[in-house]
């Protein structure tokens, strides 16, 4: 299906929706009026909105994000703070052969949701380790991973990510948190996250999951209706 929805024939309409989306945006519109006017326009499908929605922003947020943005070097032998199942879906789904969206901050996204469940998958194990061997490789010191309690077995996966941090002497931190995204915004330590509300109210953050999978996964399958240019 997905295939079919952003096809390359499907792709001039689709960074047209996020050209509008991300203008009305920019002149102040909300979010939910803004989607539903350049979704009805285009005749979008709900997983086309969502994506459209994940790839735009607008102007003055492009600005502000990457203001606050730290390359992979800057956060070598630092702490930073993982936004835990927003980095580890997106690597699963690139992993797995799923749709990565390149949004207008250059972030990667995928259009998978968490329902309140979240569901241990195939790639999941390696998803954590190709994590793991990539904040090694580039020097992190340690990493706190935050994990929404409210989501069922984010203990199960709190368990699994420790034992695998402990067997390849990972200095990380698995936390069970209410509010993820409050304790990202407010921490001085850089963040790991793609999620927009995060990425516009925290001190600073690294585009970990698109360097991940630029760097690591050249097969993951890359949408690009971003219109940064």
């Amino acid at each position: 299906m997905d295939a079919k929805l952003f096809s390359e024939k499907q792709l001039p309409e689709l960074r047209q929706a996020v050209k509008d989306y991300s203008l009305l945006l920019s002149k102040g519109y909300a979010e939910k009026s803004s989607l539903k006017l350049v979704g009805d326009r285009f005749n979008l499908t709900e997983r086309q909105r969502i994506a459209v929605m994940r790839c735009g922003c607008s102007d003055e947020q492009v600005e502000v994000r990457k203001s606050k943005q730290l390359e992979t070097k800057d956060i070598a032998e630092q702490e930073i703070a993982i936004d835990g199942y927003n980095l580890l879906i997106t690597i699963e789904a690139a992993m797995s052969g799923g749709l990565i969206f390149a949004g207008r901050d250059g972030c990667y996204r995928d259009l998978a949701s968490i329902h309140g469940t979240y569901r241990k998958v195939t790639e999941t194990i390696p998803a954590v380790k190709l994590i793991g061997q990539f904040l090694k490789k580039i020097g992190v010191a340690e990493a706190v991973w935050l994990l929404d309690s409210p989501v069922s077995n984010s203990g199960r996966l709190k368990t699994l990510i420790r034992e695998l941090a402990e067997e390849n002497r990972w200095n990380w931190t698995i936390t069970l948190a209410i509010s993820p995204d409050a304790i990202l915004i407010k921490t001085d330590v850089p963040v790991v996250s793609s999620d927009s509300v995060i990425l516009d109210s925290c001190l600073k953050w690294v585009n970990l999951g698109a360097e991940i999978i630029k760097s690591e996964l050249s097969a993951a399958k890359i949408i690009d209706i971003n219109t940064s240019s």
